[in-house]
């Protein structure tokens, strides 16, 4: 397994928000992280690449804890998309470039800025290469902020409802685009998100969570099920194949 999770449980001052949360990502598998709002999705992320300490638990990432890491380390084995990104008077270009920081001993190479070049011409950024990220859209800043996580060529990719900003288009290509470079790198990925469909669309395997605790974690599309829907949202659901692919509809 590339990621592994044992036990991890996190509260914010009193408030318990994370309990015994475990689960493993083997690679070539994305992950879709699923649950209602202010369920800890993102404290979940978080926890996993240590910018939050869990109370208790282990994160491993190819056998090394996380917590016996360096920031330096961590970042060069894990690429991490917020759900919204700062912006700056930096170029397109540059701040993309950034995610090769972790690799970067003395300085820029020509093998760093043609990663650069690549991820910029495959995620359709070429136009927008030379503007300023605070005159972007979100959609376009969201890419950006992919586009820098790819490049680091982490071991595990971390996002935050990486397609929150994006229209329909550009949803389904960022999110092809991410299914292939997880088979293609052979890397773990973990992706929270809100839409089901999209989440049974591109992702492998499937964890819900309530109330801070797993609900169900699901190794296949087939097994998410109807009762572990309506458990999980408080809403009644059918589920249909469309081309082989699931389709969830809530009851009328």
């Amino acid at each position: 397994m590339i990621l592994d999770i044992q036990g991890v449980t996190f509260s914010f001052n009193s408030h318990p928000v994370l309990s015994d949360i475990r689960f493993t990502v083997p690679a070539g598998s994305l992950v879709a992280v699923l649950g209602p709002n202010g369920v800890g999705k993102t404290t979940l992320l978080k926890c996993i690449n240590a910018i939050l300490n869990p109370r208790s638990g282990i994160v491993m990432v190819d056998g090394a804890h996380v917590s016996r890491l360096t920031p330096g380390d961590i970042a060069a084995r894990m690429g991490y998309v917020a759900q919204r990104s700062e912006t700056n008077r930096m170029t397109v270009f540059d701040a993309i470039l950034m995610g090769r920081k972790p690799h970067i001993r003395w300085r820029v190479g020509g093998h760093d800025l043609a990663l650069v070049e690549a991820m910029i011409h495959r995620l359709g950024l070429g136009p927008l290469s030379l503007r300023h990220i605070d005159q972007l859209s979100g959609g376009e800043l969201q890419k950006v902020a992919i586009a820098r996580a790819l490049i680091q060529e982490p071991r595990v990719l971390l996002l935050d409802e990486p397609t929150s900003s994006l229209d329909l288009r550009n949803q389904i290509e960022i999110l092809r685009l991410l299914r292939q470079i997880v088979t293609e790198k052979n890397i773990a990925a973990v992706m929270t998100i809100h839409d089901l469909n999209t989440a049974l669309r591109f992702a492998d395997r499937f964890l819900f969570l309530k109330g801070g605790c797993v609900l169900a974690a699901c190794d296949r599309a087939e097994d998410v099920t109807p009762a572990i829907i309506e458990e999980t949202y408080g809403i009644a659901v059918t589920t249909l194949d469309h081309e082989g692919i699931p389709v969830v509809v809530p009851a009328a």
